[in-house]
């Protein structure tokens, strides 16, 4: 059976990407995901983005693209700046773009005219990544024009499987009101990079998770293993499906401090869902 690989993403150090690096390193991550706008500063500097991936022992998992795919005035600029971010990860050994969707959502959700042009675009920023050997992945995001299921249905009806694949991510397709490991079984043969993250609980059990007391404003997603999903089906159902692509632990804002926020993953990742995480084919 096919095991998936483990990768990181270090928004949480911010712009920091340095040490980002360093204390994922040193946590036994070999993969890491980082800011797409501070990798492209590396866009003619590409041994020097290289020398020091290579520094610290990381491959490139991904980058995230994307765009405002449902305006028809952007999609020239949105095709290309895909493909642009698709020729950087090819040079770098990495064949995973990200599609992120971009808000405002309209109210009531993104009518059908513009998902059909959104389709369109997709589909073109895909064939165009696929001619540079990188898969691209449609990844439903809260607050943006694709986010429910009907959105995410009729997109994926839309577009060409050979060309658009899947990035669910876990904690945004509950928050939703998806069931995850429902959406997976659903675009099985689709799924080509995963977000691994957890939804912060309404109500913090200050005892069980003292991470995440003393917060005023806690934010939507946390640490592994703090929140409300139950992983041991989603991991089952990648398991199910012979998934043996990246597993990318992603937090949006740390509650701690970035390193401590990923030592708790990176513990429950090895711990609770037996994985481990410096086994990653490189």
């Amino acid at each position: 059976m096919s095991s998936p690989k483990v990768s990181c993403h270090l928004i949480t150090w911010g712009e920091d990407f340095i040490t980002g690096l360093q204390e994922a390193s040193s946590l036994g991550f070999r993969a890491c995901e980082t800011f797409t706008h501070m990798a492209l500063q590396y866009e003619q500097r590409v041994e020097e983005f290289q020398e020091l991936l290579h520094r610290y022992g990381f491959v490139l998992s991904a980058l995230y693209g994307g765009g405002r795919f449902s305006d028809k005035a952007q999609q020239s600029d949105v095709i290309e700046y895909n493909t642009r971010v698709a020729e950087f990860l090819a040079k770098n050994g990495s064949d995973r773009i990200v599609f992120g969707p971009k808000g405002p959502r309209a109210a009531g959700g993104t009518p059908l005219e513009d998902l059909k042009t959104a389709a369109q675009t997709i589909n073109e920023a895909a064939k165009r990544c696929a001619d540079l050997g990188v898969k691209a992945c449609v990844h439903p995001h809260l607050g943006t024009e694709i986010q429910d299921e009907r959105e995410l249905d009729v997109i994926m009806e839309l577009t060409d499987p050979k060309y658009v694949h899947f990035c669910p991510d876990t904690a945004h397709l509950a928050k939703a009101g998806m069931n995850p490991e429902v959406i997976l079984r659903r675009y099985r043969d689709r799924i080509a990079y995963v977000h691994l993250k957890d939804v912060t609980p309404d109500a913090v059990d200050v005892e069980a998770f003292p991470i995440l007391s003393g917060n005023e404003a806690l934010p939507i997603f946390c640490e592994l293993g703090l929140g409300t999903l139950n992983f041991t089906p989603i991991i089952q159902c990648l398991q199910d499906i012979d998934y043996d692509g990246w597993l990318t632990v992603e937090i949006d804002q740390s509650t701690s401090t970035p390193r401590q926020s990923l030592t708790v993953c990176r513990d429950f990742v090895e711990q609770r869902l037996g994985i481990p995480v410096s086994a990653a084919r490189l």
